[in-house]
């Protein structure tokens, strides 16, 4: 069986914003000597990556890039969200409308370089899909219940269905009480907020109008979704590492950097 190549010349795109209001400053936030957006660009270049770039709403992140070497653009500051910001990048690489783009989140020190490789991966094997992203099974009830863990269900093609901060699939013999007796099986998938695009459909992204699913869930990916774009799916073995959101956040992945 021919396996299919890994493609090359992807593009990395790392969307970073100094506004965060649980975690100021998120960006520059020092990790064992380094901003964290420059350790995350660090993990993207040991991917496969033609290229990687930090699309940066500050001329301090651009510049802390800089200081170490990796590629940043300045990129507006009223975008309304990530992926206006990676299409604004995209027009400003001149990158054609075939070109696949990963979007890596800049608050993920820890993400492994084999997961970007696999979501651009999938793009590239699915020339009918509009982008690709990545989950792993969950295995603690507590995730399956929270609120804050975005959920995905698929397709037998391991295409996405829906996208949920609710328990999904919901297992219907599975309660007791006001509680569910434990996970469902097959288990439950988490979403892993990476995502693979075709820089045509990401600028193209930011002109749909939103979706009432999207508004009510808050959940972006719904918008595509919603206007019939099919999103695939790398189910990954390996849960991602902890990303950074609050300082308590900022404090384990500290301690995971230093071990």
């Amino acid at each position: 069986m021919t396996q299919t190549p890994m493609p090359s010349g992807f593009t990395v795109v790392i969307p970073a914003r100094m506004a965060s209001s649980r975690l100021p400053n998120k960006p520059l936030a020092d990790i064992a000597g380094l901003p964290m957006v420059v350790r995350v660009a660090q993990r993207a270049l040991l991917s496969h990556a033609g290229q990687v770039v930090v699309a940066a709403d500050d001329q301090r992140i651009v510049q802390a890039c800089q200081e170490h070497g990796i590629h940043a653009l300045l990129t507006r500051q009223d975008h309304v969200s990530g992926s206006d910001r990676l299409a604004e990048a995209c027009q400003l690489l001149g990158l054609a409308d075939e070109a696949l783009v990963v979007n890596v989140q800049g608050d993920e020190p820890l993400i492994h370089p084999s997961l970007i490789n696999d979501v651009a991966d999938l793009l590239a094997q699915r020339p009918h899909a509009s982008m690709s992203t990545a989950a792993h099974a969950i295995v603690e009830l507590e995730e399956f219940t929270n609120p804050n863990v975005v959920k995905v269900v698929l397709d037998a093609r391991q295409m996405a269905l829906y996208f949920s901060r609710a328990p999904v699939p919901w297992w219907r013999d599975g309660q007791s009480g006001d509680s569910f007796k434990g996970l469902p099986s097959p288990a439950p998938l988490r979403h892993v907020g990476i995502y693979g695009y075709r820089a045509g459909f990401l600028r193209q992204f930011p002109q749909l109008p939103p979706s009432p699913l999207e508004a009510m869930e808050s959940l972006e990916q719904l918008r595509a979704l919603w206007h019939g774009h099919p999103i695939a799916v790398h189910i990954t073995q390996e849960a991602p590492g902890p990303g950074v959101d609050t300082p308590e956040d900022l404090a384990r992945v500290r301690a995971l950097v230093a071990v």
